[in-house]
Parts: structure tokens; sequence; C-alpha cells
């Protein structure tokens, strides 16, 4: 097993990673003085991945929305119960999540730990589905999306992306639809299965208090042979222009609430990071709590606490996500890009530079206090292609000139939507 030493001097930092013989990533990142233990198994699969062919496949196998997020639930299942029953003789706390582009089975603990290791490994390696099993669960599934069809704010953040997206499976709801969820069958999820969940396919992730050598032990033991197998993932080619500028719907609200989204240009890799990072920025000199824009609409009642901005990026899309409560939506927007438009002339001055630079460069170093933090951002930079410390090197070397490059290229009024959910009217 080839092992490898990553070091970070500045932060002072370092992590274990190895190359298994079965294909398997493994990252391992013993954290000092922590009490507690993160794990996470992941898998290249999310919502997104409705398109996919292995090495050894001539054709596309095109697969309803929903099956990432299907095959999650049905992996907790087996012929003898269920995985948290496993976790139950433990004391460690399970869960798991689907995304947009991967899937990740965790656990924490703070004892025990290779006990709970040896048991994640076993129950995600086990795949148990029947047909009336399945049956079973698009019930229980299609309640839950019936569910978030009246969450306001998940409603307002997917009609923001059907607004912004006319291709990209982004656009689509995590868990699929009805429709979507009743064409899955038990030997549908066996193929999902066998491509994605090959261990070529996959990496395992572990942070805080534990040991490395009794971990690889637990590891080495528990793995099951892999062949190794090249998935190639299609998306659908994006359209540059938005789907719309304008979305709304009326929903059990007190207060309007609104997203704004830029749909921006995708890249990869270190370029995508360092354009988030500088992006990152950019919305913190135009918005932030302490810009003058923030200021006077919270002076105004236009926002509120609820008010912020994130920069929305994966395998295929990226965007720039304003979000709160406002009892006037459309006017924030107008501001919005009248305030963006006014940077844009100007440009981003040293001293805000600076000063944001510093904000977030110290926020990226406190993450490295967080096991559960550690242990997410091992598996998304290990499938984004980048490292963990690469984000701490790029915002080191970054300048102004490069900052202010990105935002004049960035934010552009033409392809700008927003998403508002009303309260009912009586």
């Amino acid at each position: 097993m080839k092992q490898q030493v990553i070091k970070n001097e500045r932060l002072k930092e370092q992590y274990y990673s190895f190359e298994h013989e079965t294909g398997l990533k493994i990252l391992l990142y013993p954290m000092k003085g922590y009490r507690s233990c993160y794990a996470l198994f992941g898998t290249n699969l999310g919502s997104i991945d409705t398109t996919f062919k292995t090495d050894g496949d001539q054709d596309y196998t095109i697969v309803p929305e929903g099956v990432a997020h299907f095959l999650e639930h049905k992996l907790f299942e087996s012929e003898d119960g269920d995985a948290f029953s496993l976790f139950a003789k433990t004391g460690a706390s399970a869960n798991a999540f689907t995304s947009f582009e991967k899937t990740c089975y965790l656990f924490s603990a703070t004892n025990q730990i290779e006990e709970s290791l040896a048991s994640l490994l076993k129950f995600v390696q086990e795949p148990y589905f029947t047909q009336q099993t399945v049956e079973k669960e698009q019930g229980i599934i299609g309640q839950e999306i019936r569910m978030y069809q009246d969450d306001p704010e998940w409603r307002v953040f997917f009609n923001l992306l059907g607004a912004l997206y006319q291709k990209n499976p982004v656009r689509i709801d995590i868990a699929g639809t009805e429709e979507s969820i009743a064409r899955i069958d038990a030997e549908l999820l066996y193929k999902c299965y066998h491509t994605f969940y090959n261990l070529n396919n996959m990496v395992l992730a572990v942070a805080g208090n534990f040991d490395v050598e009794a971990a690889l032990k637990v590891i080495e033991n528990g793995l099951k042979p892999s062949q190794k197998v090249q998935v190639y993932h299609q998306v659908p080619e994006e359209p540059k222009e938005i789907c719309t500028s304008k979305v709304e719907q009326n929903l059990s609200v007190s207060t309007p609430l609104f997203q704004i989204g830029f749909k921006e240009q995708v890249l990869e890799g270190l370029e995508q990071l360092k354009t988030q990072i500088a992006t990152e920025i950019i919305l913190d000199v135009l918005a932030g709590e302490a810009s003058s824009f923030y200021r006077r609409l919270y002076d105004t009642g236009l926002i509120n606490q609820t008010f912020g901005y994130e920069v929305f990026t994966g395998r295929g899309y990226f965007a720039n996500i304003f979000s709160g409560e406002s009892k006037d939506p459309e006017v924030v927007f107008t501001q919005l890009k009248q305030e963006i438009q006014t940077l844009k002339q100007q440009g981003i001055t040293q001293a805000e530079f600076t000063r944001c630079k510093k904000c977030l460069y110290g926020h990226m170093v406190r993450r490295f206090n967080n096991v559960e933090g550690v242990a997410l951002n091992l598996v998304s930079s290990y499938f984004a292609g980048v490292d963990i410390y690469d984000s701490v090197g790029i915002i080191e070397q970054l300048t102004l000139q490069e900052v202010n490059e990105v935002l004049k290229n960035s934010l552009k009024e033409e392809f700008a939507a927003i998403s508002i959910v009303n309260p009912v009217k009586e």
C-alpha cells in the first residue's frame, strides 16, 4: 500500500494518504488533543449523476433522478436488520447524506473507534435490495419529497436553480420526483451500486482522535477485493444563458423569502478553487456585514439578519447566491445589481482586499480546528481534484489585481435571476 505524508509547514499540520491495492483512497488525519473521531466513507455519486458508463460499457446508461439518494437510504438495510444497530453497540452516532456530487456514510465517536470503523466498512460493502423493500422505500421517499415541496427555504433554492440552469441536473431535487423514483427497481439499484460503489471510485477519510496503525489494520481487514473500473460522468451541455430571470411561488411564510443567483463560468480543479476564493472576497466586500450596501439595506428594513451569500460551485455548475427575507425582494435585487455595477466601476480597494483576505484566511485556518470539518474537507477536496491545504496556499498568494479581474468577469446582470416565495394570499 503506497503511503504519502502530506504536510503544511505554515499550519504545522499533516495527514497520511494511502493508495490501497483495491483502488480505495484512504486519508487519515490524526488530531492531537481532540476527544472525538469522525469518519466518512464516500463515493463519487451524487444527484447530478444520471448519465454514466464504465470503461467496459459501450453506451451510456441513463437513470431516473433520485437514484443516488435512494441508494443511500437502502444501504442501511440488510437481511439481518439495519446498520444503525451495529453502531448502537459501540455508542457511535451514524448518518449519511447525498449531495449533488457525492454520497457519504459516516459516524462520530469518542471510543470504540476501531469497532465503529469496521461497521462502517461492513454495511457500505454489503448491499441488499429486493423489489419488496424497494417498493416500500418508494413510499417513504415519496412522502419526503412531498414534505419538501411545502418547505419554503427548500423551494426558494430549487426554484432559483431551475431559473439559472436549463439542462444541468443540479436543477432537480436531490431526492428526485415521485415520478422518477417510481421507475427505480432492485436491478437498477444493483447496477448503480456496482458501478459507483467500486472502491476505485471511493474515498475513506478519518479525522480526530484515533490511532493510525490500528485504523489501517481495521481497514485492511475490512476491504473486499475490487476490480479496477473507470467511471465516466456525462453532464448535459449547459447553455450559457439562464432559463428565466424570475420565479415566484406562494407558501406559508410571514415575510417573503428570496434568493438571487448569478450564473458563472464553470472551471475545474485548482483554477475553480482559486476563482471561488477570489469570489468569496468579492462577495464579502460587496455584501458582507461590514459593507455599506448591507448597512444601507438593513437600516432601511429591506433585509434582516437572515441575509447572506454563498459561492455555490461543483462539478459542472458555478453560481453566486444571495438570500434572505425582505418585504420587497425585487427592490433588493435592483439595488444589488446597482451596487455590483458601482463596485465594478470603482474596483476593490487595497484596504478592502486586505481586510477581507485576512478574514477569509482566518476562517480557513479555523476549519482545521473542527474534526467534522476536516473529514468533510478531505473528501470534498479529493473528489474536486485538489488538496485540503490548497486553499490556504492560494489565498496567501492571491493578489488584488487577480480579484478585480474575477470581479470584472462575474456577477453579470444578464445571467442573474431571482426566486421569491411570497406569503399565501388571504
